[in-house]
């Protein structure tokens, strides 16, 4: 199976909201340079609504996994809402590109976005940027890469990515920007894995997307992550 497969499949699904499982190199924004985005299968996800559902929060084009749309205006308010009230709870899986010794720990860097005509734009850790947590904690590992598992509590752009450079000490497999390509993958290996948002009123959404199918290129099943 292509790592580009482009065919987002549906997790939960109730009256205001859906969480699809984004494939790995789907855009959730229509490219500059143009391409098929998430966009394109918004009316097939209207599933008899009258209206395209809308995401309410982004991921990376290379990342797959747990993303949430809202059905309607008024849901689409409440869940952003709860994103900025910290009532969301996102978990990710990552390949660090080397060996992690500590078992868990939480990575408190602030960040901020910098640019430069070499290297583009990227973000860096900075004193002075925006505050960006992430909890974290290993799971396995293989030669040459640790499979951890992220919660971020802040959702800054590039926040797993940075803080796996520069809290861990080493990137994510095969990301472009701040670590090295890697013969096994096209993408950056990382995964929204699971999605809960609080509800008031109504039990909370939640959604857990399968590991892709690239994982097992690295060793890497399902019993290596799924809580005992």
């Amino acid at each position: 199976m292509s790592d580009r497969a482009n065919h987002p499949s549906i997790l939960f699904e109730d009256g205001e909201a859906l969480v699809i499982d984004k494939p790995a190199g789907l855009p959730v924004d229509p490219p500059r340079r143009g391409g098929i985005s998430l966009a394109a299968h918004l009316d097939a996800l209207r599933l008899g609504f009258m209206r395209e559902p809308t995401p309410v929060h982004r991921l990376d084009t290379d990342t797959s996994g747990c993303l949430l749309l809202a059905r309607n205006p008024k849901a689409l308010k409440r869940f952003q809402k709860a994103f900025e009230d910290r009532r969301v709870e996102k978990r990710y899986l990552g390949l660090v590109a080397g060996t992690i010794a500590e078992e868990s720990g939480t990575i408190d860097i602030p960040l901020s976005k910098t640019s430069s005509e070499e290297r583009g734009w990227r973000m860096v850790g900075d004193p002075s940027g925006k505050p960006s947590i992430t909890h974290w904690r290993k799971l396995t590992g293989g030669e040459g890469f640790t499979l951890v598992e992220f919660a971020p509590v802040t959702g800054r752009t590039h926040q797993i990515r940075v803080h796996a450079l520069e809290g861990l000490g080493a990137a994510l497999v095969g990301d472009p920007v701040y670590g090295q390509p890697d013969p096994r993958t096209s993408i950056t290996m990382l995964h929204a894995s699971a999605l809960t948002v609080q509800r008031d009123g109504k039990p909370p959404i939640e959604a857990a997307a399968p590991l892709p199918p690239q994982y097992a290129r690295f060793g890497i099943s399902p019993d290596d992550w799924r809580d005992s």
